[in-house]
């Protein structure tokens, strides 16, 4: 996590966000394929699934950017020292 500090965290929440929209769409696709419903239907559950679920994490992860701001590198500095000389 420390390397993803001060960094725009929009894109890794899409691609988490994608993958699941992915995963879960094809799930509940083939259920519904199941049931007869029309492929057309199907096609556009799958599709909404994942441009939904992929904007949801741009949203969370450009929310979060705010929380982890860059630490300077003095600080950085201090608590790997520290770490270092309390083993």
């Amino acid at each position: 996590m420390k390397k993803l500090r001060g960094r725009n965290l929009s894109h890794p929440g899409c691609l988490i966000g994608i993958t699941l929209g992915l995963i879960l769409g094809i799930v509940i696709a083939a259920i519904l394929a199941t049931l007869n419903v029309a492929l057309n239907l199907d096609l556009l559950i799958w599709l909404g699934l994942t441009i939904g679920f992929g904007a949801i994490g741009w949203i969370i992860g450009n929310r979060l950017t705010s929380r982890f701001p860059a630490l300077d590198e003095q600080s950085s500095l201090k608590a790997t020292t520290s770490k270092g000389t309390s083993d």
